[in-house]
């Protein structure tokens, strides 16, 4: 399911982090390799900054979430 939320938290040092959205309560955890940017370099995201994702409800906790995100995209603008 494809949403839109907000970074909460991004650990640069080890490549992950954590979205919020109304439709993933408790917050989306994401890797950086699922991080679509158009610059080179190490995939990252800011926290505060708005992005759309795809999300899936896992079987068992990932790094304690019940969700992962794929396919993130940095909205443009904000």
């Amino acid at each position: 399911m494809t949403s839109r939320g907000i970074v909460r938290f991004w650990n640069s040092e080890d490549g992950w982090g954590v979205i919020d959205c109304e439709q993933t309560p408790g917050g989306c955890w994401v890797h950086f390799s699922e991080v679509e940017v158009e610059v080179e370099g190490f995939r990252k995201l800011t926290p505060g900054r708005h992005v759309t994702f795809e999300w899936q409800q896992t079987s068992g906790p990932v790094e304690g979430f019940a969700f992962v995100a794929a396919g993130v995209h940095p909205v443009e603008g904000e």
